[in-house]
């Protein structure tokens, strides 16, 4: 095969595809075999640098390098090639200069778009380069699109450059700012900020949400034909029994309505309960009313991940995860999209196999269309959809796929079909009835053709409103009928606070509102997680009140950057560069530098003199016994409450509804009892103390003042109480590791022959026990203070478990196997409490939820949620590692041997050990 090059010549080899993941190039090669080269560039080969390394060295002195973009001169960004996409990227130029001609096969949306514009740019090929676009993995879409490529769109290319700007700017210029005035390490962004501020929001709605208590009556009716049903008290005399929505939240009291209705409390129920009790009731009214139910829209990528959360309890990221792999194993069409349209090729499949699978009689005389909310190029055209002209059975998927693929795959297939089958059509009744001047209402519902219900039904939010779709028969009576009352009950009820976001109903919110884009939902949710800004109770996002303190800087001296309407407008002005109604420098001069207005640049400045950090970083409680002011206060290592001199750490994620005058007030005087006195150490003459920290109780050897430095600490035992403990018990702990004996190694050479020590330690996990590089945990019922060596080579001479230090907890629950690995799900019993596993990556269960109600799906998210935070502590294990590549292998190994005495094994061993800090 040979084609022309750019000048003209021609040049043998074979074409080359360029796609951005080894799953999709795999699956591609499968329908070309090998008249084509197929590579991946693993996603984006170049970016803005991610730190100051990456910034070209003669940059480095420029005032705006470490934004990475030179504001001075046009915006123009400084692209790298990070570090980890290097060999990756010669690879593509060796394979450029041997192709005939370069296709450029990345996603259809802006990013994919500006991918193959960065590989273009990065790989100079001197062929000629196409760009490839199809919405599906499969052969005639491939072919097709061989036969029709298209040069790059470089408006798509722009108005995402724009987009990766802004975020640069947002981010660099705001983010400091959060340093300053709240605490280190936290990140501002143009939709993550907010999405942090919906929750806060919801959250202080939840604050200051006022319960109120009210009643009604129940009633259970049997008529002369069909089953018992229920009836709910409505109205006494002429006047509507109030129910929750007639209480104000924030008052807890009636709302201002006219007529206004009955609030029945306890006593009043009651009386009323007496007064009906042993009557029967009169069919007053019979309402019935036909209805019909269209199918819900085709997926998009929003309405995906929020059914994907409703019905399967999946997060936006592990949607999206699985999706992927579907779509690039050839299963289903690209699935970022805001498309509800299918193509023809889609409506045919469907139609054919619902007369197939249903019958005709569900299959209406004309496809169904959906509108559609696409206003620009960014997304695909069509919504997510089994892939192909004829849809491969869910129930047949290949064994490639596992659980996650499986269940997301079926959730498409059956909302596409359902999509294209007729309504569902039947008959919905309400009866009044009446006993004395007490009217009852019953609501059934009867189905008399289930239409697309066959196929699919749509999960809702709110349960109530999923229960009351389900089938309710009411007997046949008529007005004037007498039923039997056959029960009447008084039933308390309690007002709700708003319930907290899920990950579902934020996607929803966000998706409403027009804020940014639904495929990049899944990575904020997973941004603002692992920033410490929300954590998840159950499914639902609780703010912390860091979030809370962020929000409140924002919203005061920034309002503009979380204000929903500028996020939603931003999009549309990004959706009009990339038509080329508007021009990318156009938008970032007046986005920075202003534009009749301060720009970002100057209103930073100005919140920066302006924000006072301890107002921003206070929350107002009450007021305690002396009347002095309890708050909260975000300080640097988290947050704490304060009244006067007391203070007492916060857990970080304590639900900031939760937060009661009373219970601060309860937290503050537990932790005013530490630290307390133990007595003197008669080695060091320093005072021995048991003390409270974030995580747990802890003893202190002497204080800062008495070392200038900091104390030796140690965290209590198993079964030790703070209360009760003595000074020798403290003393003991704080002696630790202790010296039990030593044991004989053996090996192939010298070096690894001789003795070394045997130490028991109260570690960060508990109580263990280590010789050289082994360690096991020590069981419960022994201790570091009192195990014998005999019991320690016991322990050592068993096989190691999973789990840190081999310790073998105790299974509490058996959830199955993980869809993907195949390892089985469990929760243990931990230390610290239970914790889910996959025997690699372990998961505390949340404080306030049971191990009983935990699914296997919950399990699977606490353990992705685990695994995408990263193992802890990794920087200090760098620097100990980097410092020991001194020195050659027959240096190390001389320096190993002149520490094989048992006395430096000793120190070696304390100092590697540690102490066992709290």
């Amino acid at each position: 095969m040979a084609t022309k090059k750019k000048d003209g010549k021609k040049k043998s080899g074979k074409p080359l595809i360029i796609v951005e993941s080894p799953a999709k190039a795999r699956t591609i090669k499968k329908y070309l075999g090998s008249d084509y080269m197929i590579e991946a560039s693993v996603g984006h080969v170049r970016d803005l640098p991610a730190g100051a390394a990456e910034i070209p060295a003669k940059l480095k002195k420029e005032k705006w390098a470490r934004l990475g973009i030179d504001i001075d001169n046009g915006f123009v960004p400084i692209y790298v090639v990070p570090s980890n996409k290097r060999e990756q990227l010669s690879k593509l130029k060796k394979l450029v200069k041997e192709a005939s001609e370069i296709y450029l096969a990345t996603d259809e949306d802006r990013e994919g778009e500006s991918i193959s514009w960065h590989l273009r740019e990065v790989l100079s090929p001197k062929v000629e380069v196409k760009r490839l676009v199809f919405h599906e993995i499969t052969k005639p879409a491939i072919l097709a699109a061989l036969d029709n490529p298209r040069s790059i769109n470089d408006d798509l290319v722009e108005a995402q450059e724009t987009r990766r700007l802004v975020d640069r700017l947002y981010g660099y210029l705001v983010s400091p700012l959060l340093w300053k005035k709240v605490r280190p390490k936290l990140s501002a962004g143009r939709v993550q900020s907010v999405a942090v501020r919906l929750i806060c929001e919801r959250e202080e709605d939840r604050i200051r949400f006022v319960r109120a208590d009210h009643w009604d009556l129940q009633g259970s009716f049997q008529a002369e034909v069909g089953k018992p049903f229920e009836a709910k008290l409505i109205t006494v005399g002429d006047q509507k029994v109030a129910i929750g929505k007639d209480f104000d939240p924030d008052t807890g009291k009636l709302k201002d309505a006219d007529p206004k209705p009955l609030h029945l409390d306890k006593n009043a129920a009651h009386d009323l309960l007496k007064k009906l009790q042993g009557k029967d009731a009169c069919v007053e009214k019979v309402e019935q009313k036909p209805f019909r139910e269209r199918p819900a829209a085709p997926f998009t990528t929003s309405t995906l991940q929020q059914e994907a959360g409703r019905k399967l309890g999946f997060t936006a990221q592990r949607t999206m995860r699985a999706s992927q792999r579907l779509y690039e194993n050839g299963y289903i069409t690209y699935m970022r999209t805001d498309s509800t349209t299918l193509s023809q090729e889609a409506v045919g499949a469907a139609r054919s196999l619902i007369e197939t699978a249903f019958g005709r009689e569900f299959l209406p005389g004309e496809p169904r269309l959906y509108a559609t909310k696409v206003k620009n190029a960014q997304e695909a055209h069509e919504a997510i959809r089994p892939a192909g002209s004829s849809f491969v059975d869910y129930q047949k998927l290949g064994a490639d796929m596992k659980g996650d693929e499986c269940k997301i795959y079926e959730l498409i297939y059956k909302r596409t079909v359902a999509s294209q089958m007729k309504d569902a059509t039947g008959q919905r009744t309400t009866l009044h009835l009446r006993i004395d001047d007490a009217c009852f209402r019953a609501s059934g519902k009867t189905i008399e053709f289930h239409g697309f219900r066959k196929a699919y039904v749509e999960e809702k939010d709110d349960r109530a409103s999923s229960q009351s779709d389900e089938e309710r028969l009411l007997p046949p009576v008529e007005k004037d009928d007498l039923v039997k009352t056959v029960s009447l009950e008084a039933d308390s009820h309690t007002t709700q606070p708003p319930a907290r976001l899920t990950e579902a109903s934020l996607v929803r919110e966000l998706e409403a509102r027009g804020i940014g884009r639904p495929s990049t939902y899944a990575s904020i949710i997973e941004t603002i997680q692992q920033r410490q800004y929300v954590f998840k109770k159950g499914s639902a996002l609780v703010p912390t009140f860091t979030a809370m303190a962020v929000v409140k800087l924002l919203d005061q001296h920034l309002p503009h950057l979380v204000d929903y309407g500028f996020t939603a407008r931003m999009e549309n002005d990004l959706d009009e560069i990339s038509n080329g109604r508007q021009k990318r420098l156009d938008y970032l001069r007046s986005f920075y530098s202003g534009n009749g207005q301060p720009g970002l640049k100057d209103e930073v400045s100005k919140a920066e003199g302006d924000a006072d950090a301890r107002t921003i970083c206070t929350r107002s409680i009450g007021e305690g016994h002396g009347g002095e002011a309890v708050a909260v206060r975000v300080g640097r290592y988290g947050p704490y409450l304060q009244c006067g001199e007391s203070r007492a750490q916060l857990p970080t994620e304590l639900p900031p509804d939760e937060l009661t005058l009373e219970r601060a007030l309860t937290i503050l005087e537990d932790a005013g009892r530490f630290p307390r006195e133990l007595g003197t150490d008669p080695q060091t003459d320093l005072t021995v103390y048991v003390n409270h920290g974030r995580f747990g109780h802890y003893f202190q050897l002497g204080t800062i003042e008495d070392l200038k430095e900091k104390p030796k600490m140690a965290s209590l035992l198993d079964g030790m109480d703070p209360e009760t403990i003595t000074l020798d018990e403290a003393l003991a702990v704080l002696s630790l590791p202790r010296e039990l004996g030593t044991r004989a190694t053996s090996g192939d050479d010298e070096e690894a022959s001789g003795e070394e020590s045997i130490f028991a330690l109260n570690g960060r996990y508990g109580p263990y026990i280590k010789a050289g590089k082994e360690t096991r945990s020590i069981p419960a019922d022994k201790s570091p203070l009192t195990i014998t060596l005999a019991e320690a080579l016991a322990l050592l001479a068993q096989p190691k478990a999973h789990g840190r230090r081999g310790r073998v907890a105790k299974v509490l629950k058996e959830l199955g196997k993980h869809p993907d690995s195949g390892e089985e799900i469990r929760i243990l019993d931990g230390r610290y409490g239970p914790y889910t596993t996959d025997g690699s990556t372990n998961a505390s269960v949340p404080k306030g939820e049971k191990v009983d109600d935990i699914t296997l799906e919950r399990a699977l998210e606490l353990i992705e949620a685990r695994a995408a935070r990263g193992p802890a502590r990794k920087k200090k294990a760098a620097k100990k590692k980097a410092a020991k590549k001194k020195g050659s292998k027959s240096t190390k190994k001389k320096a190993a041997k002149k520490k094989s005495s048992k006395s430096t094994k000793k120190k070696a061993a304390k100092k590697k050990s540690g102490d066992g800090k709290a």
